[in-house]
């Protein structure tokens, strides 16, 4: 980044992903970032553009790997717990999915 002649310091890349500064949109910034990215130089700054297949397809296996991690972290952390309680839990869990608008094919 600093080549492209938009240094990142670890401060301005949490703004960047916080989106709560006006550096988070700076288009220059924002069209360096999409260029080191690999993908289109407006992607960042066109909002009614179209999502990219590989940023898609990015993004979609790290919202798979965030359910698993919390998937996994939950079966640790709920071992000892009686089984009246898992499945009211479940049913919690279920009810919110289906507020939401997802179902099971979504998760998979």
């Amino acid at each position: 980044m600093s080549q492209r002649g938009t240094p990142l310091s670890r401060s301005r890349w949490a703004y960047m992903r916080s989106g709560d500064s006006s550096l988070a949109t700076d288009p220059v910034l924002l069209r360096n970032l999409a260029e080191f990215f690999g993908v289109d130089r407006d992607y960042l700054l066109d909002d009614a553009g179209e999502v990219p297949k590989l940023v898609d397809a990015q993004l979609e296996l790290l919202r798979t790997l965030r359910e698993s991690r919390v998937r996994n972290f939950a079966a640790r952390q709920l071992q000892g717990i009686s089984p009246d309680t898992l499945v009211r839990l479940r049913a919690v869990i279920d009810e919110r999915r289906r507020a939401q608008g997802v179902d099971d094919a979504d998760s998979n």
